[in-house]
């Protein structure tokens, strides 16, 4: 979604298009979480900015409530972890069998 470090809570609802209610909702449920510190404006790391633009698509799109969305967020997590871990150990089967293709 974005390249920068982070984005802030007005770069956020601007580009989502939300509104301020939403953002506030989706963090009082923890579906996200922002930075906050003294005297600066809330920021997001891109990994919740996605969750924030996720969340926008299934509530305005598909009519899913915010508990959906959590549960729907945390399960594309795992798959996105799984996909990781199955990346990891692929990358482990195909490099034993180049080492066994180059000593025979």
């Amino acid at each position: 979604m974005a390249t920068k470090e982070h984005l802030t809570f007005t770069e956020i609802k601007e580009l989502l298009q939300i509104s301020e209610q939403f953002l506030e909702e989706l963090e009082a449920e923890e579906i996200v979480r922002s930075i906050c510190e003294p005297g600066q404006e809330r920021r997001y790391l891109p990994r919740e900015a996605e969750k924030v633009r996720v969340a926008r698509v299934l509530v305005n799109d598909m009519g899913v409530n915010l508990e959906g969305v959590e549960v729907i967020l945390r399960m594309r997590e795992t798959m996105f972890d799984m996909r990781a871990q199955m990346d990891r150990i692929l990358e482990c089967i195909l490099a034993d069998i180049k080492k066994e293709f180059v000593e025979k």
